[in-house]
Protein backbone atom coordinates (compact mmCIF):
# COMPACT_ATOMS: atom_id res chain seq x y z
CA UNK A 1 0.00 0.00 0.00
CA UNK A 2 1.48 3.20 -0.98
CA UNK A 3 -1.00 6.22 0.69
CA UNK A 4 -1.19 9.68 -0.85
CA UNK A 5 -1.85 12.89 0.99
CA UNK A 6 -4.24 15.47 -0.21
CA UNK A 7 -2.59 18.12 1.22
CA UNK A 8 -4.45 21.07 -0.60
CA UNK A 9 -7.58 21.83 -2.80
CA UNK A 10 -8.51 24.97 -5.01
CA UNK A 11 -11.88 25.63 -6.92
CA UNK A 12 -13.75 28.12 -9.43
CA UNK A 13 -17.26 26.99 -9.20
CA UNK A 14 -20.93 28.12 -9.72
CA UNK A 15 -21.24 28.35 -6.29
CA UNK A 16 -17.26 30.00 -4.76
CA UNK A 17 -14.59 31.28 -6.66
CA UNK A 18 -12.44 29.46 -4.11
CA UNK A 19 -11.95 26.29 -2.24
CA UNK A 20 -13.49 27.61 1.21
CA UNK A 21 -15.97 29.48 -0.20
CA UNK A 22 -17.29 26.42 -2.72
CA UNK A 23 -16.39 23.61 0.08
CA UNK A 24 -19.31 25.91 2.35
CA UNK A 25 -21.74 26.58 -0.25
CA UNK A 26 -21.91 22.78 -1.01
CA UNK A 27 -22.43 21.61 2.71
CA UNK A 28 -24.79 23.96 2.98
CA UNK A 29 -26.97 22.56 -0.24
CA UNK A 30 -26.55 26.39 -1.37
CA UNK A 31 -26.66 26.10 -5.68
CA UNK A 32 -26.51 29.13 -8.29
CA UNK A 33 -28.50 27.34 -10.99
CA UNK A 34 -30.03 30.03 -13.17
CA UNK A 35 -31.89 30.32 -16.73
CA UNK A 36 -29.06 29.88 -19.52
CA UNK A 37 -28.74 31.78 -22.84
CA UNK A 38 -29.74 28.02 -24.57
CA UNK A 39 -33.21 26.80 -25.26
CA UNK A 40 -34.64 23.37 -24.83
CA UNK A 41 -37.13 22.03 -27.66
CA UNK A 42 -39.92 23.12 -25.97
CA UNK A 43 -39.34 26.59 -26.34
CA UNK A 44 -37.90 27.26 -22.52
CA UNK A 45 -34.36 28.41 -21.34
CA UNK A 46 -32.45 25.84 -20.33
CA UNK A 47 -31.04 25.71 -16.66
CA UNK A 48 -27.44 25.86 -15.98
CA UNK A 49 -24.84 25.95 -13.70
CA UNK A 50 -22.84 29.29 -14.47
CA UNK A 51 -19.04 30.12 -13.29
CA UNK A 52 -19.81 34.12 -12.57
CA UNK A 53 -16.56 35.50 -13.77
CA UNK A 54 -15.47 39.03 -14.20
CA UNK A 55 -15.86 38.73 -17.94
CA UNK A 56 -18.02 36.77 -20.19
CA UNK A 57 -15.07 34.54 -21.86
CA UNK A 58 -16.46 32.03 -23.82
CA UNK A 59 -14.52 28.49 -25.18
CA UNK A 60 -11.03 27.45 -24.02
CA UNK A 61 -10.32 31.23 -22.56
CA UNK A 62 -12.94 30.58 -20.08
CA UNK A 63 -11.42 27.30 -19.21
CA UNK A 64 -8.05 28.58 -18.67
CA UNK A 65 -9.74 31.57 -16.39
CA UNK A 66 -11.07 28.59 -13.93
CA UNK A 67 -8.38 25.91 -13.93
CA UNK A 68 -6.13 28.64 -13.27
CA UNK A 69 -7.11 30.44 -10.33
CA UNK A 70 -7.85 26.75 -8.72
CA UNK A 71 -4.35 25.68 -9.50
CA UNK A 72 -2.82 29.01 -7.87
CA UNK A 73 -4.93 28.31 -4.82
CA UNK A 74 -2.65 24.75 -4.16
CA UNK A 75 0.85 26.09 -5.85
CA UNK A 76 0.65 28.56 -2.57
CA UNK A 77 1.07 25.74 -0.12
CA UNK A 78 3.76 24.16 -1.87
CA UNK A 79 5.92 25.44 0.81
CA UNK A 80 8.51 26.91 -1.94
CA UNK A 81 8.85 24.01 -3.94
CA UNK A 82 9.29 25.85 -7.16
CA UNK A 83 6.13 24.68 -10.57
CA UNK A 84 9.10 23.53 -12.42
CA UNK A 85 9.12 20.36 -10.17
CA UNK A 86 5.72 19.93 -10.13
CA UNK A 87 3.81 17.73 -12.43
CA UNK A 88 0.43 19.13 -13.69
CA UNK A 89 -1.78 15.84 -14.82
CA UNK A 90 -4.50 17.95 -16.58
CA UNK A 91 -8.24 16.29 -16.56
CA UNK A 92 -10.14 16.93 -19.63
CA UNK A 93 -13.32 15.92 -21.71
CA UNK A 94 -13.10 12.84 -23.44
CA UNK A 95 -12.40 12.48 -26.85
CA UNK A 96 -15.79 11.42 -27.95
CA UNK A 97 -17.70 14.07 -26.04
CA UNK A 98 -20.00 15.61 -28.25
CA UNK A 99 -19.21 19.64 -28.63
CA UNK A 100 -15.48 18.80 -27.42
CA UNK A 101 -13.65 22.04 -27.85
CA UNK A 102 -10.82 21.86 -30.53
CA UNK A 103 -7.07 21.87 -29.65
CA UNK A 104 -8.26 21.18 -26.04
CA UNK A 105 -5.56 19.05 -24.98
CA UNK A 106 -2.87 21.17 -26.44
CA UNK A 107 -4.10 24.65 -26.11
CA UNK A 108 -5.77 24.59 -22.22
CA UNK A 109 -2.55 23.27 -21.13
CA UNK A 110 -0.27 25.67 -22.73
CA UNK A 111 -2.98 28.63 -21.85
CA UNK A 112 -2.26 27.75 -18.22
CA UNK A 113 1.30 28.19 -18.18
CA UNK A 114 0.69 31.44 -20.15
CA UNK A 115 -2.20 32.45 -17.39
CA UNK A 116 0.10 31.69 -14.34
CA UNK A 117 3.31 32.59 -16.41
CA UNK A 118 5.37 29.03 -15.19
CA UNK A 119 5.94 25.88 -17.15
CA UNK A 120 4.99 22.71 -15.05
CA UNK A 121 7.30 19.30 -14.38
CA UNK A 122 8.21 17.71 -17.93
CA UNK A 123 6.40 14.67 -16.47
CA UNK A 124 2.86 16.20 -16.51
CA UNK A 125 0.34 14.99 -19.27
CA UNK A 126 -3.26 15.45 -20.19
CA UNK A 127 -6.45 12.85 -19.30
CA UNK A 128 -9.04 13.27 -21.43
CA UNK A 129 -10.90 10.81 -19.69
CA UNK A 130 -14.06 12.93 -18.68
CA UNK A 131 -15.57 12.23 -15.22
CA UNK A 132 -13.17 9.16 -14.74
CA UNK A 133 -9.57 11.36 -15.31
CA UNK A 134 -9.14 12.65 -11.63
CA UNK A 135 -9.28 9.08 -10.31
CA UNK A 136 -6.42 8.14 -13.28
CA UNK A 137 -4.48 11.28 -12.60
CA UNK A 138 -3.98 10.15 -8.64
CA UNK A 139 -2.63 6.79 -9.87
CA UNK A 140 -0.43 8.43 -12.00
CA UNK A 141 0.38 10.91 -9.19
CA UNK A 142 1.27 7.82 -6.88
CA UNK A 143 3.60 6.12 -9.72
CA UNK A 144 5.38 9.87 -9.74
CA UNK A 145 5.84 10.34 -6.41
CA UNK A 146 6.48 6.79 -5.11
CA UNK A 147 9.11 5.83 -8.05
CA UNK A 148 10.27 8.75 -9.63
CA UNK A 149 10.96 10.24 -6.18
CA UNK A 150 8.48 14.07 -6.77
CA UNK A 151 7.72 16.09 -4.21
CA UNK A 152 4.31 16.70 -5.52
CA UNK A 153 1.40 16.66 -8.08
CA UNK A 154 -1.02 18.64 -8.79
CA UNK A 155 -4.41 17.22 -10.75
CA UNK A 156 -6.47 19.78 -12.44
CA UNK A 157 -9.77 19.57 -14.15
CA UNK A 158 -11.47 22.28 -16.15
CA UNK A 159 -14.22 21.14 -18.11
CA UNK A 160 -17.91 22.77 -19.47
CA UNK A 161 -21.20 21.97 -20.89
CA UNK A 162 -22.36 24.75 -21.33
CA UNK A 163 -21.58 24.69 -24.99
CA UNK A 164 -24.62 24.70 -27.93
CA UNK A 165 -23.53 21.12 -29.34
CA UNK A 166 -23.20 19.78 -26.28
CA UNK A 167 -26.56 20.73 -25.17
CA UNK A 168 -28.17 19.88 -28.26
CA UNK A 169 -26.61 16.26 -28.32
CA UNK A 170 -27.09 15.37 -24.82
CA UNK A 171 -31.14 16.53 -24.96
CA UNK A 172 -31.32 14.40 -28.20
CA UNK A 173 -30.50 11.72 -26.04
CA UNK A 174 -33.10 12.48 -23.12
CA UNK A 175 -30.04 13.34 -20.86
CA UNK A 176 -30.27 16.56 -20.15
CA UNK A 177 -32.73 18.29 -17.99
CA UNK A 178 -35.49 20.14 -19.74
CA UNK A 179 -38.69 21.54 -19.83
CA UNK A 180 -39.84 17.96 -21.47
CA UNK A 181 -37.34 15.94 -19.55
CA UNK A 182 -36.96 15.20 -15.12
CA UNK A 183 -34.38 12.83 -15.64
CA UNK A 184 -31.46 14.61 -16.84
CA UNK A 185 -28.64 16.50 -15.76
CA UNK A 186 -28.14 20.42 -14.97
CA UNK A 187 -25.40 21.40 -16.79
CA UNK A 188 -22.21 23.01 -15.15
CA UNK A 189 -18.88 24.02 -15.36
CA UNK A 190 -15.87 24.10 -13.29
CA UNK A 191 -12.04 24.62 -12.65
CA UNK A 192 -10.93 22.21 -10.14
CA UNK A 193 -7.12 21.48 -8.28
CA UNK A 194 -5.47 19.71 -5.64
CA UNK A 195 -1.99 19.08 -4.50
CA UNK A 196 -0.99 15.31 -3.51
CA UNK A 197 1.88 14.17 -2.08
CA UNK A 198 3.23 11.49 0.31
CA UNK A 199 1.96 11.06 3.63
CA UNK A 200 2.87 14.35 5.99
CA UNK A 201 2.29 13.12 9.41
CA UNK A 202 1.30 16.45 10.14
CA UNK A 203 -0.27 17.87 13.44
CA UNK A 204 -3.18 18.83 11.28
CA UNK A 205 -6.35 16.41 10.32
CA UNK A 206 -4.57 14.87 6.92
CA UNK A 207 -6.90 13.07 3.95
CA UNK A 208 -4.68 9.56 2.90
CA UNK A 209 -5.35 7.88 -0.49
CA UNK A 210 -5.48 4.38 0.74
CA UNK A 211 -6.53 2.57 -2.36
CA UNK A 212 -7.71 2.73 -5.92
CA UNK A 213 -9.62 0.07 -7.96
CA UNK A 214 -10.90 0.81 -11.70
CA UNK A 215 -13.88 -1.57 -12.94
CA UNK A 216 -15.68 -2.16 -16.67
CA UNK A 217 -19.02 -1.46 -17.20
CA UNK A 218 -20.93 -3.10 -20.15
CA UNK A 219 -24.71 -1.82 -19.38
CA UNK A 220 -23.22 1.72 -19.79
CA UNK A 221 -25.89 4.50 -19.59
CA UNK A 222 -26.54 4.14 -23.31
CA UNK A 223 -26.89 0.21 -23.88
CA UNK A 224 -30.38 -1.58 -23.53
CA UNK A 225 -28.19 -4.57 -21.42
CA UNK A 226 -29.69 -4.95 -17.93
CA UNK A 227 -27.80 -3.19 -15.21
CA UNK A 228 -25.92 -5.43 -12.79
CA UNK A 229 -23.35 -2.86 -11.44
CA UNK A 230 -20.67 -5.31 -12.49
CA UNK A 231 -17.91 -2.75 -12.97
CA UNK A 232 -18.52 -0.77 -10.03
CA UNK A 233 -18.55 -3.45 -8.02
CA UNK A 234 -15.56 -4.41 -9.40
CA UNK A 235 -13.74 -1.20 -8.99
CA UNK A 236 -15.02 -1.36 -5.39
CA UNK A 237 -13.59 -4.58 -4.71
CA UNK A 238 -10.46 -3.29 -6.01
CA UNK A 239 -9.69 -0.23 -4.17
CA UNK A 240 -10.94 -2.39 -0.73
CA UNK A 241 -8.02 -5.18 -1.56
CA UNK A 242 -5.62 -2.55 -2.19
CA UNK A 243 -6.49 -0.80 1.08
CA UNK A 244 -6.84 -3.33 3.21
CA UNK A 245 -10.24 -2.09 4.23
CA UNK A 246 -14.06 -3.41 3.99
CA UNK A 247 -17.03 -1.42 3.37
CA UNK A 248 -17.20 -1.39 7.74
CA UNK A 249 -14.80 0.57 7.55
CA UNK A 250 -16.20 3.06 5.61
CA UNK A 251 -18.33 5.96 6.86
CA UNK A 252 -20.11 7.84 3.96
CA UNK A 253 -20.04 7.85 -0.05
CA UNK A 254 -18.76 11.10 -1.74
CA UNK A 255 -19.83 10.71 -5.78
CA UNK A 256 -20.48 12.02 -9.23
CA UNK A 257 -23.64 11.05 -9.16
CA UNK A 258 -25.22 13.97 -11.51
CA UNK A 259 -29.05 13.84 -11.22
CA UNK A 260 -29.43 10.80 -14.00
CA UNK A 261 -31.65 7.63 -12.40
CA UNK A 262 -29.11 5.92 -14.08
CA UNK A 263 -26.21 6.71 -11.69
CA UNK A 264 -27.90 6.30 -8.25
CA UNK A 265 -29.25 3.03 -9.34
CA UNK A 266 -26.13 1.81 -10.14
CA UNK A 267 -24.71 2.78 -7.02
CA UNK A 268 -27.32 1.39 -5.42
CA UNK A 269 -26.71 -2.00 -7.09
CA UNK A 270 -23.11 -1.84 -6.09
CA UNK A 271 -23.97 -1.80 -2.73
CA UNK A 272 -26.42 -4.46 -2.46
CA UNK A 273 -23.85 -6.86 -3.65
CA UNK A 274 -20.84 -5.61 -1.73
CA UNK A 275 -22.23 -4.60 1.98
CA UNK A 276 -22.56 -8.15 4.07
CA UNK A 277 -23.24 -6.49 7.30
CA UNK A 278 -25.95 -4.08 8.72
CA UNK A 279 -24.77 -0.48 8.30
CA UNK A 280 -27.63 1.79 9.97
CA UNK A 281 -26.23 4.70 7.68
CA UNK A 282 -24.24 5.23 4.68
CA UNK A 283 -24.68 9.03 3.63
CA UNK A 284 -23.91 9.34 -0.26
CA UNK A 285 -23.24 13.05 -1.22
CA UNK A 286 -23.03 14.24 -4.82
CA UNK A 287 -21.33 18.09 -5.09
CA UNK A 288 -23.21 18.04 -8.58
CA UNK A 289 -26.64 18.75 -6.36
CA UNK A 290 -25.10 22.17 -6.17
CA UNK A 291 -22.62 22.64 -8.95
CA UNK A 292 -24.20 21.36 -12.15
CA UNK A 293 -22.46 18.36 -14.14
CA UNK A 294 -18.75 19.36 -14.27
CA UNK A 295 -17.30 16.78 -16.06
CA UNK A 296 -13.62 16.63 -15.88
CA UNK A 297 -13.57 18.78 -12.75
CA UNK A 298 -15.73 16.73 -10.90
CA UNK A 299 -12.75 14.44 -9.86
CA UNK A 300 -10.65 17.42 -8.01
CA UNK A 301 -13.49 18.98 -6.59
CA UNK A 302 -14.70 15.26 -4.83
CA UNK A 303 -11.37 15.72 -3.29
CA UNK A 304 -11.45 19.14 -2.31
CA UNK A 305 -14.84 18.77 -0.56
CA UNK A 306 -13.34 15.30 1.14
CA UNK A 307 -10.66 16.97 2.22
CA UNK A 308 -12.27 20.26 3.75
CA UNK A 309 -14.96 17.54 5.56
CA UNK A 310 -11.83 15.94 7.18
CA UNK A 311 -10.00 19.55 8.27
CA UNK A 312 -13.51 21.23 9.59
CA UNK A 313 -14.61 17.82 11.05
CA UNK A 314 -17.64 17.73 9.60
CA UNK A 315 -17.70 14.76 7.76
CA UNK A 316 -19.51 11.52 8.86
CA UNK A 317 -16.58 9.56 9.76
CA UNK A 318 -13.27 8.56 8.22
CA UNK A 319 -13.73 6.41 6.00
CA UNK A 320 -14.69 8.46 2.57
CA UNK A 321 -15.20 5.47 -0.61
CA UNK A 322 -15.19 7.99 -3.66
CA UNK A 323 -16.43 6.58 -6.92
CA UNK A 324 -16.97 7.96 -10.32
CA UNK A 325 -17.93 6.69 -13.54
CA UNK A 326 -17.58 7.25 -17.91
CA UNK A 327 -20.50 6.93 -20.04
CA UNK A 328 -17.86 4.39 -22.09
CA UNK A 329 -18.01 2.11 -19.12
CA UNK A 330 -15.18 3.49 -17.32
CA UNK A 331 -15.22 2.99 -13.47
CA UNK A 332 -13.39 4.15 -10.44
CA UNK A 333 -13.53 4.00 -6.65
CA UNK A 334 -11.04 5.50 -4.52
CA UNK A 335 -10.92 4.44 -0.56
CA UNK A 336 -9.73 7.43 1.94
CA UNK A 337 -9.45 8.46 5.28
CA UNK A 338 -9.37 11.28 7.91
CA UNK A 339 -6.51 11.14 10.03
CA UNK A 340 -6.60 13.18 13.02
Amino acid sequence: MQPLSVLASGMVTSVGLNAPSTCAAIRCAIDNFSETRFMDKGGEWIIGSQVPLEQPWRGLTKLVKMASPAIRECLAQTGGVRAEAIPLLLCVAEPARPGRLQGLDDALFHGIEAELGVHFHRRSGILAHGRVAGALALAEARRLIYEERLPFCLIAGADSFLVAATLASYEEKDRLLTSNNSNGFIPGEAGAAVLIGPPQHAQNPELLCLGLGAGEEKATIDSDEPLRADGLVQAFRAAFAEAGRTIDDLDFRLTDSNGEQYWFKEAALAMTRTIRVIKHGFDIWHPADCIGETGAAIGPCVLGVALAATRKQYAVGPGVLCHFGADNGQRMALVLTGKA
